[in-house]
């Protein structure tokens, strides 16, 4: 079930003994990828208890319409927003009749009425209550409004009665979610991106660095998670906000990179290495800041990891992209680089251009593999990215 990576589903439970069940169904969720946030009615925490819930979501459980807590941070409109599918599971009859009659008097109706996203119910009740025609009306009802109802099923019930009304079961559930979706490009991928800058120290003050800003890592980040990728971006220091449903791990130097990149060796599929890494740190940090006491000051540098080699050459390879940012004979650089260094790809740039260079929206590169080369014209670094992104989830999906 690819298709749930890195969907953001609003999983709302009403009152009735199958809560219990909703519990598992946030685990098989996330276990298929999903970021899950939970709403609950009054109903329902008198079966089940938000602090469970929050637990295994990892995000707060949202209980009441007008929480001035909850509005100052994640408020229902934003909550609405904010879903890919709102998945309500259990939906009680009297839930159902709500929606189905347009009521917006608690937290969950006021968010299916204001999503633009998809809704699906899993009914759960007693048969009777079931078969009885209003609830087969409601049903018919939503069902025409382009609402999805995954069940019931039909069994023995807690009350001792047999027939339709049980909610399916958390995997049958996910799966039938998933279906809502269509496939991306990298549903599911392990994706890894290193962005941003590295910093070398001299002393407790002061080091050597380079102008990256981060931006285009930061924007394939973002691309590759739209393209259903779980992406993992280790990034230098930067004034860049995360992208959504990306895991950052923020390093300083090479060699924190270096070893963060190394530990997504054997889970890693894809290694996109954007970071303009210190080819270079002094030989020694000093623990005291240096004072200015003469006109000269020699520092001797040593070579820093290549972490885009290492990645290339590791037993568990992953599909390795590199970029190079040259001032110079741009083309002919990353020919060598490509080669020299074993990648699958290369994007080349032009840093000594300001229009495209370290620190600007907009960038032109040069896409180089075994199969040859394409040129991107000039666009914003957001724009590029979807589309390398879609180079590199078809050369993926085309591997040997």
């Amino acid at each position: 079930m690819k298709q749930l990576s890195n969907r953001q589903i609003l999983l709302g439970i009403t009152g009735g003994i199958a809560a219990y069940k909703s519990a598992e169904l946030v685990r098989r969720l996330k276990d298929h990828g999903a970021n899950v946030r939970v709403v609950m009615t009054a109903a329902a925490m008198e079966f089940i208890t938000p602090l469970t819930l929050q637990a295994l979501s990892g995000n707060p459980v949202h209980t009441t319409l007008l929480d001035p807590e909850a509005e100052a941070g994640m408020g229902h409109i934003e909550l609405a927003r904010w879903a890919d599918l709102i998945l309500v599971a259990p939906a009680s009859a009297d839930f159902m009749a709500r929606l189905a009659n347009g009521r917006g008097d608690d937290l969950l109706t006021t968010l299916c009425l204001a999503t633009p996203a998809r809704i699906a119910l899993a009914p759960a009740m007693n048969q009777g209550m079931w078969r009885d025609a209003a609830t087969q009306d409601n049903a018919e009802l939503l069902r025409q409004r382009g609402i999805a109802l995954f069940g019931p099923a039909a069994g023995e019930q807690a009350c001792g009665d047999v027939g339709p009304g049980r909610m399916m079961e958390a995997e049958q559930l996910a799966e039938l979610a998933a279906t809502l979706f269509e496939g991306r490009a990298l549903d599911g991928v392990q994706l890894c991106i290193t962005a941003g800058p590295t910093r070398e120290a001299i002393d407790p003050v002061r080091y050597i660095s380079n102008h990256s800003s981060g931006k285009m890592g930061y924007a394939l980040a973002e691309a590759a998670a739209d393209a259903g990728a779980q992406v993992t971006l280790i990034s230098g220091p930067t004034q860049l906000a995360c992208p959504a449903r990306v895991q950052r791990i923020d390093v300083v130097s090479a060699e924190d990179m270096y070893q963060a990149s190394m530990a997504q060796m054997g889970s890693c599929q894809v290694f996109i290495a954007c970071a303009a890494v210190a080819d270079y740190r002094p030989a020694k940090a000093e623990e005291q800041k240096i004072k200015k006491s003469r006109d000269t000051m020699h520092i001797e540098l040593i070579r820093n990891p290549d972490i885009v080699s290492a990645v290339a050459g590791h037993p568990q390879r992953p599909y390795t992209v590199g970029f190079a940012a040259e001032t110079q004979d741009v083309l002919r650089y990353a020919r060598d680089k490509l080669q020299r260094k074993n990648l699958d790809m290369i994007v080349a740039n032009d840093v000594s251009d300001s229009r495209i260079g370290f620190n600007s929206d907009d960038n032109t590169v040069t896409v180089i593999d075994a199969n040859g080369e394409q040129r991107i014209e000039q666009m914003g670094k957001r724009q590029l990215a979807r589309q390398l992104i879609a180079n590199i989830a078809t050369r993926w999906s085309q591997r040997d």
